[in-house]
């Protein structure tokens, strides 16, 4: 399997170098992250909402190794809630973040990462939006669950994100599946052991309709993050056999992965969220995306053959 090596390659210098020195690397990456600056996020903003899209901001980045670079991380969510604010959409768009870019593997790096995150989230609930709080590898989650229950007390709407990978996913599904909460849903896109995780398609697969049947049939709200064709149509039969309106759940994809599927489910009246990342230290997350997809990696080989 070449997302094990990929992943292993996103965590090489050497690697890095290699890979952002190709001529071709901009053009490639650029399907992905669209922009560097939120000056340079803001018309992809407006370009996608008007044509009935919402949208999920990441501003990339995790290889966070000071208190100062944490606090940098907050701040640049901080300046793009002030335009969003001038937007005036509202939910339309909201926030994920790692918790690893507020300092959360530094020392104190829970505390830390919970004092730098709340700022970001009161800022989004002033101008009528939210923030989601992403999962990470499996040893970061029990303290991205502790920091998303000290923050629901105040905003409930902030959202958090489980890895149908995972083993444990299916008792955090049971447990977060109440009325009120905000819980989106991928397949996973770490490198975890075969102690704590599923390693084959097929299991990882059946683990996310078992975990996305309880979603649909809890009280909270289910964010359905896969381009898979036949996941998209299962969670669509999953919605209807519970009796759900098409504003109960939405959709998420990566921005730049199947566009036209965006549209059309958009257009069918569904709630349908682009995950966006925008920012300069793009490598981390433009690796996992090559891990998470053959295509991608095809696409990427076949352009640095064509054109590097």
């Amino acid at each position: 399997m070449l997302g094990p090596v990929i992943l292993a390659a996103s965590r090489s210098d050497r690697m890095r170098r290699l890979i952002s020195a190709a001529p071709v690397t901009k053009q490639v990456v650029d399907r992905f992250i669209p922009g560097e600056t939120v000056d340079d996020i803001v018309p992809i903003i407006a370009e996608l909402t008007a044509k009935g899209l919402q949208l999920t901001m990441d501003v990339v980045g995790e290889d966070i190794t000071t208190p100062e670079q944490a606090a940098a991380a907050r701040d640049a969510y901080l300046a793009l809630v002030d335009h969003l604010k001038d937007l005036e959409l509202g939910e339309r768009v909201e926030m994920s973040v790692k918790l690893s870019m507020f300092g959360q593997a530094l020392e104190g790096g829970h505390e830390l990462a919970l004092a730098n995150v709340r700022p970001v989230v009161e800022a989004a609930a002033a101008i009528g939006t939210t923030v989601t709080l992403d999962a990470e590898d499996h040893t970061t989650l029990d303290s991205m669950f502790a920091i998303h229950e000290e923050l629901r007390k105040d905003f409930p709407q902030t959202g958090c994100v489980i890895q149908a990978y995972l083993f444990r996913t299916e008792a955090d599904a049971r447990r977060l599946a109440a009325a009120g909460s905000r819980v989106r849903l991928v397949k996973g896109a770490y490198k975890e052991p075969a102690e704590v995780a599923y390693q084959q398609k097929h299991e990882i697969d059946k683990a996310y309709v078992r975990v996305l049947k309880t979603l649909m049939e809890g009280d909270g709200y289910p964010m359905i993050g896969s381009h898979d064709p036949r996941l998209i149509s299962i969670a669509q039969e999953l919605a209807h056999r519970a009796g759900r309106k098409l504003d109960e759940y939405e959709f998420q994809m990566l921005y730049g992965i199947r566009g036209d599927e965006h549209l059309r489910l958009a257009a069918e009246g569904h709630r349908m969220r682009v995950y966006t990342a925008y920012g300069t230290d793009w490598y981390g997350y433009f690796m996992r995306r090559l891990a998470e997809k053959p295509a991608n990696l095809q696409f990427f080989v076949r352009s640095m053959i064509t054109k590097g």
